[in-house]
């Protein structure tokens, strides 16, 4: 089968591999459509902190947000998967210490990822194997697009969770990327306030195409009373502005990761009484990113700017918009091009 590869940084080519087997446990999926993630581009330029930490290595295989179907059963595996449409979970925890036993297997010591870490091979790939327990069936009546939307939509919920507002309460959002919007959607679908900070005047645009009306840049920003702050930029300074913006006794999440390492003062954080919460991975959002999918609560399909082959995908991660690209920050790959 054909399989996007990277071989090291920079260098990333379509190349014939051997399909994945369905093992014990496992199911085979005839991947439909999958995105092209920051964590994609980290691992292709090699600025990913696990290819440094040795967690990711070369040669690797990525692609971790899909949809498919399921065209093998291995042992164990109930055959009514067959024939179904999924998404899976990209955190594959271990299954048998207490922080998978919890629930929290995304933080599980012997965590592995779908297309990121420990060998797993991902999803930039006609076919893709992945355990029975990671499935999430679809809606037949989903269409592809939103399939392969709902990780990053599992990301962005667990964000506006982690806000914990009520409705009418105000959020502003750092960051105009694929998750700040998908934040953004899925709050004011919650009866939330939203308000956008960005730099980006085309992600700006978009929010503003979307119905966002509060959409601000750094000098504009209205003082407001912020209630929570969800920083989803990869700007090293924003977690310190984060902080400093939000209500005392607000709220402040943390999704997107900076390059370079952050600072903010524990000391306005404790003296403003303030909650901060981190966020790694959509696994417990998933679920409800399905759900409000299906419902029509949150539409994200704007958010993807293009559909191209797989052999495009390189020149993706290079930095080049196809010319009949929108203006979502979001690129998908459809495998079977």
């Amino acid at each position: 089968m054909r399989a996007l590869v990277l071989a090291g940084p920079g260098k990333a080519e379509v190349q014939e591999v051997e399909p994945p087997v369905a093992a014990p446990g496992q199911v085979v999926v005839d991947v439909e459509r999958a995105g092209v993630c920051g964590t994609d581009l980290e691992l292709f330029t090699g600025e990913m902190s696990y290819l440094h930490t040795g967690r990711s290595w070369y040669p690797l295989r990525p692609g971790h947000e899909w949809c498919g179907r399921v065209t093998d059963v291995g042992e164990g595996v109930d055959a009514g998967w067959l024939g179904r449409r999924v998404t899976g979970d990209t955190m594959l925890g271990c299954g048998h210490c207490e922080r998978c036993r919890a629930g929290r297997h995304h933080v599980c010591a012997e965590l592995s990822e779908i297309g990121i870490s420990l060998g797993r091979s991902g999803a930039l790939a006609e076919r893709l194997a992945v355990p029975a327990t990671a499935l999430h069936a679809l809606p037949d009546s989903m269409d592809l697009t939103l399939g392969a939307l709902v990780e990053p939509g599992g990301n962005a919920l667990r964000a506006v969770q982690g806000a914990g507002l009520l409705p009418r309460e105000r959020l502003l959002i750092l960051g105009t990327g694929t998750i700040g919007l998908l934040a953004a959607l899925f709050a004011r679908s919650q009866g939330i306030e939203v308000h956008l900070l960005g730099r980006d005047p085309d992600g700006l645009r978009l929010a503003r195409s979307l119905g966002f009306a509060g959409t601000w840049t750094r000098p504009s920003l209205p003082e407001l009373r912020w209630d929570a702050v969800i920083d989803a930029s990869n700007a090293p300074e924003l977690p310190a502005l984060a902080l400093d913006l939000v209500e005392p006794a607000g709220r402040v999440v943390y999704i997107g990761l900076a390059g370079t390492p952050s600072t903010l003062d524990t000391r306005a954080l404790l003296l403003k009484d303030v909650t901060a919460v981190g966020i790694l991975g959509g696994s417990a959002g998933l679920a409800g990113t399905i759900a409000a999918y299906a419902d029509g609560s949150v539409d994200a399909r704007p958010l993807v700017a293009a559909t191209v082959g797989l052999a495009e995908t390189a020149d993706i991660l290079a930095g080049h918009r196809p010319a009949d690209a929108g203006p979502g920050p979001k690129f998908h790959i459809d495998p079977r091009r």
